[in-house]
């Protein structure tokens, strides 16, 4: 079984210059392998490059070779699924800066809060949880405000014995505040993006009226990344305790499977777009914690059709009322049964029956 761990480190002056240098190589190495592939080359692999470009036998050659990897994976991704993975592109040098190198013979290690790392040694890291298991790889990423991380991937025996549920939860996405439980409970999702974007906007204008490649201009352009970071941390945390505290509680939870890129889609005839709102919450990086913290425990983790008429469906008596198809609709009384419903928990209650259904 795998897990990843998230450190931040601390590299000094020398080793930031490496991390550039690695950083360059490996995104020179992929566009001139992307921009062969297109050639249409034959045994491309990164060796060739470097009696050309002695240079990039200064990094790690194990950060060349899983950007061959990459590529690859690029390349087969987009034969299988061309809807969803487009043809690979060349990287940017403003996109996010990154590489990965494997452990061989522990040159990687973690030991009194420093970790070392291949060509570039001994630094300080914030090692904020014991790491269990073999590491197997590590990436190095660069952050658009200026911090290194170190993202780690081990590999552990843990055997998960599936237990049966007994506790079920249903969850139906909300806009507004993520999600509404069949318990109903509410997320009650802070808004955090919205909340930055005072802030923003004016950071914002100074940025654009600033000439380019100024100090001024590079001043702004941090300052927007520590706030667009900030938004992204803020978030991650919210959600990180909601998923465990939810996972503790529940033995089973089921979800609506939603195409949130369709939805978030400015559609023609229609004033208003839920692309901030659905982009700010982030039900899709909840839904990932779910699966993989249930996983964990041994629980199950169930995804609704997306086409299941969750909001038509009276949870009471089963009738089926197309009025609520229409959105504006947010309570309703059932004309067989006479029972009052909110839609959002009436919903997340039909999630959770249907869940519970496909697991018997």
């Amino acid at each position: 079984m795998n897990k990843a761990y998230k450190f931040r480190i601390y590299p000094n002056a020398e080793q930031r210059i490496m991390f550039a240098k690695t950083f360059g190589c490996v995104r020179f190495v992929y566009n001139r392998m992307l921009a062969d592939k297109f050639a249409k080359k034959k045994s491309i692999t990164p060796a060739q490059y470097k009696n050309e470009f002695e240079w990039l036998k200064e990094i790690d050659s194990l950060a060349l070779c899983n950007a061959q990897m990459n590529l690859s994976k690029a390349f087969e991704n987009h034969r299988k699924n061309a809807k969803h993975f487009g043809t690979p592109r060349f990287k940017s040098k403003k996109s996010k800066q990154s590489y990965s190198t494997n452990n061989q013979k522990g040159s990687v290690r973690i030991e009194s809060g420093q970790i070392k790392l291949p060509k570039v040694g001994w630094m300080k890291v914030k090692a904020h949880r014991q790491i269990v298991g073999t590491i197997k790889t590590v990436t190095i990423t660069k952050t658009p405000s200026g911090k290194y991380f170190v993202s780690i991937l081990t590999e552990y025996e843990n055997q998960v014995l599936p237990i049966v549920p007994k506790i079920f939860l249903g969850l139906d996405y909300a806009m507004n505040e993520l999600f509404v439980a069949s318990t109903g409970e509410r997320a009650d999702y802070p808004k955090y993006f919205r909340c930055a974007q005072k802030k923003l906007r004016r950071i914002q204008k100074k940025f654009s009226r600033s000439k380019r490649d100024s100090h001024n201009r590079e001043r702004c352009r941090v300052a927007l990344s520590i706030v667009y970071e900030k938004v992204t941390n803020r978030r991650k945390d919210f959600l990180q305790k909601l998923s465990t505290k939810l996972v503790n509680a529940y033995d089973a939870i089921a979800i609506e499977d939603l195409d949130l890129k369709a939805m978030a889609k400015r559609k023609r005839g229609r004033r208003f777009s839920f692309g901030k709102s659905i982009s700010d919450n982030g039900w899709s990086m909840l839904t990932q914690m779910l699966k993989y913290k249930l996983g964990w425990q041994g629980k199950a983790f169930v995804k609704i059709d997306k086409w299941y008429p969750s909001s038509q469906l009276c949870s009471e008596c089963g009738y089926q009322n197309s009025e609520t198809k229409n959105l504006s609709v947010r309570e309703w009384i059932c004309p067989k049964c006479s029972t009052h419903h909110d839609r959002d928990q009436n919903a997340a209650i039909n999630i959770k029956n249907e869940g519970m259904r496909i697991l018997a």
